[in-house]
């Protein structure tokens, strides 16, 4: 993607690579309105997952032009607050850090939803301050990542990643979709250990009709009840607890 500006940000943004884009949502940043921006491709290929498209074939969508994503931001301002970048995985974007550079400058927040897999990018974000809330992926037990990917999954990545989060002064989220397969109480557990102390974990209903592989789309997703009590076993873990989704 080729980008013309003036400034050094500008010309770095020339490698990102934009697939969607939703104009206003009022659900994925909390306590904020916000634009939606999708990046391409992925570090993982979870069976569940719903973007699907954007994993395996992103090449079918055409890049979104930064320009016209640019103009239809500045058609909202005093509207949204802020912008959630998701995928696919936006931290194997070589143009991130530019491109949330630019959303800064214009004032507005960012949210970074990531599977957590690449710890430096998020140490360099962070650094320079350029992301207002994370929302990072547990999945399932550490143990069992390898069972999301075609490939050895590096979970030492992940788990420095929540070390790093752990102490960071921004607001920040773990977040699992509870799928039955994959999270059951001794995944809970094992998460748990994992995100002791966190400030906030999310446990999210299974939605299975739009997951990667037709056999999980016929899961039957958790009783709420049942999705409740998982949460009253998480919060032995950290300090907060929300589910969504029911």
């Amino acid at each position: 993607m080729r980008v013309c500006g003036r400034n050094q940000g500008a010309k770095k943004l020339k490698s990102i690579r934009i697939k969607g884009f939703q104009g206003t949502s009022l659900l994925d940043f909390p306590g904020r309105v916000a634009s939606l921006v999708f990046t391409g491709h992925c570090n993982l290929t979870c069976p569940f997952c719903h973007n699907a498209g954007l994993v395996l074939d992103p090449e079918s969508y055409p890049d979104y032009p930064l320009d016209e994503l640019l103009a239809d931001l500045k058609k909202r301002e005093g509207f949204i607050d802020g912008v959630v970048i998701s995928g696919g995985e936006p931290t194997i974007d070589a143009g991130l850090p530019a491109f949330v550079s630019l959303l800064k400058e214009r004032g507005l927040q960012v949210k970074l939803d990531s599977n957590g897999l690449a710890p430096d990018v998020i140490s360099a974000l962070l650094e320079q301050q350029l992301v207002d809330y994370y929302a990072i992926d547990i999945k399932t037990s550490l143990n069992r990542y390898n069972e999301l990917h075609t490939m050895p999954v590096a979970i030492e990545a992940l788990r420095k990643t929540v070390a790093i989060l752990k102490q960071a002064s921004v607001e920040v989220e773990f977040r699992t979709t509870c799928i039955p397969p994959l999270v059951a109480a001794p995944e809970i557990d094992a998460m748990g250990e994992l995100l002791q102390g966190a400030s906030l974990w999310v446990l999210q209903q299974y939605v299975p009709l739009h997951a990667m592989i037709e056999e999980w789309q016929h899961l039957d997703a958790y009783h709420p009840q049942r999705l409740y009590e998982l949460a009253e076993q998480a919060g032995k873990y950290v300090d907060q607890v929300q589910v969504r989704g029911i």
